[in-house]
């Protein structure tokens, strides 16, 4: 399985006991839907590794403690410990409506009410205080700031990203 066939689903934060069961911080909204999994991949160096489920139990918040086939003691526990874990993108909650997915608006073009199409969406930097979509226009990125008031409408048939920019954003990059 490769990371770009998956969704990111949480990180093994921590020991839970000498059982070798661990702690998984989901990130996600929705923890309920990932209660009963048969398994998922973690990430070990470059590669994607199942790993299947004996039990789990959803605990207070986003936490899932889960004791995985063949982890037995706090010793095999801890050679999981910070790693990433990843499910196949097919398990993902179908969203509808302005809902999205930052990996589904992906090459789509971009459109604002009043300025009209301005690129196609590359890229989404979730690294900063405020995520930003990166736009390619040609030569040109552009910096757009994903904010709800911002969009109007997600077109997944013509996969557009329609929004309503503030005033001046778009000129500030194009002229």
């Amino acid at each position: 399985m490769r990371k770009e066939d998956c969704f990111y689903l949480g990180r093994i934060s921590r020991k839970h006991s000498f059982k070798g069961e661990v702690v998984i911080s989901l990130d996600t909204d929705e923890p309920e839907l990932y209660q009963n999994m048969e398994s998922v991949f973690v990430a070990l160096g470059n590669a994607l590794i199942p790993f299947f489920i004996e039990q789990s139990l959803l605990q207070k918040g986003n936490k899932l403690r889960v004791k995985f086939e063949d982890i037995n003691t706090q010793l095999e526990a801890e050679d999981i410990l910070n790693t990433s874990v990843y499910l196949p993108l097919k398990f993902l909650p179908k969203l509808t409506g302005n809902k999205f997915y930052y990996h589904e608006i992906i090459d789509f073009k971009i459109v604002d009410v009043n300025y009209g199409a301005f690129g196609i969406i590359e890229s989404i930097n979730d690294t900063s205080a405020q995520v930003l979509l990166e736009i390619k226009n040609g030569d040109i990125e552009i910096l757009f700031p994903l904010i709800d008031a911002f969009i109007k409408k997600v077109d997944r048939v013509n996969k557009e990203f329609i929004v309503e920019a503030p005033d001046g954003l778009i000129e500030m990059y194009l002229g």
